[in-house]
């Protein structure tokens, strides 16, 4: 086990990650792209500046991660082990990543391009989304009571096929729940 290490301006595609567990370590401005992660375990673990785009997380534990200021385009997150799944991403780039059938109650989504992310039946209970641009994002079965998009924005999600008792939305963020009328609000 790797334990309280910095890992900082490391080029991860060049020389290979070396698999284990890591617990309490920091990640900066290290380059992960379409490095196969598959079957590692992060706790606690914090990644600042990093590229992880494309990056392959099968049976992959990432409890108690914090992504700031990252890219992480691309990311199948359904195909990481589900045990204690948790982590929190601000000022991120999440475009095309799928977090389908998760459960990921009161997750932090912060300033984040979250645009054609997938949250197809995911659990989002109390989850912030918090000035996200949600541009084509997939909402289809999912759970969102008591979520928070009031800051949000580009979101489009059909209420009759989500569950949104007691979430929160903004007055201008209305006609993301109307868009399947194709009605004009003036």
């Amino acid at each position: 086990m790797i334990e309280n290490k910095l890992f900082e301006k490391l080029d991860f595609t060049s020389s290979p990650f070396p698999r284990g567990e890591y617990e309490n370590c920091t990640f900066k401005n290290c380059n992960f792209y379409s490095c196969d992660l598959s079957n590692f375990i992060f706790r606690e673990c914090s990644f600042d500046g990093c590229d992880l785009s494309m990056v392959a997380f099968r049976n992959t534990t990432l409890n108690d991660i914090r992504f700031v200021n990252c890219k992480v385009m691309g990311i199948q997150f359904q195909e990481c082990n589900s045990f204690l799944l948790s982590f929190r991403f601000e000022n991120c780039i999440l475009k095309l990543s799928v977090f389908y059938k998760l459960k990921l109650k009161k997750t932090g989504f912060i300033n984040c391009n979250l645009q054609e992310a997938d949250f197809t039946e995911a659990e989002l209970t109390s989850a912030i989304f918090e000035n996200c641009d949600l541009h084509r994002s997939i909402f289809f079965g999912t759970n969102l009571e008591k979520a928070d998009f009031r800051s949000s924005y580009n979101y489009s999600l059909d209420p009759e096929r989500n569950r949104i008792k007691k979430a929160r939305f903004s007055r201008l963020g209305i006609a993301g729940l109307l868009d399947k009328y194709n009605i004009e609000i003036e």
